[in-house]
């Protein structure tokens, strides 16, 4: 799948936005249905580390809004998407150029939604490979993302409300 106008937009804004721009990664391609989002991150002066070596946070922070971002586009408003918590395991020194795919397959947006119909709400870890010009992972990122109807979270958030009034 091609990119579309509005997110190849999104990507060129994303890509100078100073919190982004900061981690030195860069946007290379956004599918229009938002299933995909591809990553570069090179060694150069602002993500070497006193080794040499690409900066481990970096790393971390160049994925950082992706998975929710992508979910948000794709399950639409009715919808809350977060990010619960991430880590990163480096599997050996990150060199030259590394790249990392993002993708939701139609079988995990399905299992998402009906989990979420089901419960109201649905927590799951997703992660993705940090690979060098070989192919050959460096890092691997794991990301926990929290997904709620917006009438469940209104609910649960009226629930712990009344609670604490009935408390005072």
């Amino acid at each position: 799948m091609k990119e579309s106008i509005r997110t190849k937009i999104f990507r060129i804004l994303m890509n100078w936005y100073p919190m982004f721009l900061g981690t030195g990664g860069k946007i290379t391609f956004i599918a229009a249905n938002w299933r995909r989002v591809e990553l570069r991150l090179k060694l150069n002066i602002w993500t070497y580390n006193y080794v040499g070596t690409i900066f481990g946070g970096s790393q971390f922070s160049a994925t950082d809004p992706f998975l929710m971002v992508m979910l948000i586009k794709i399950l639409g408003n009715d919808y809350i998407v977060w990010d619960k918590a991430g880590s990163i395991r480096f599997l050996k020194p990150g060199r030259g150029r590394l790249r990392l795919v993002f993708e939701y397959s139609d079988d995990e947006i399905a299992l998402i939604q009906d989990e979420v119909a089901r419960h109201g709400k649905y927590e799951f870890t997703k992660g993705a490979e940090w690979l060098d010009q070989d192919g050959v992972a460096v890092s691997k990122v794991e990301k926990l993302v929290y997904v709620s109807t917006k009438s469940f979270d209104r609910e649960r958030r009226k629930r712990r409300e009344d609670s604490r009034q009935s408390q005072s």
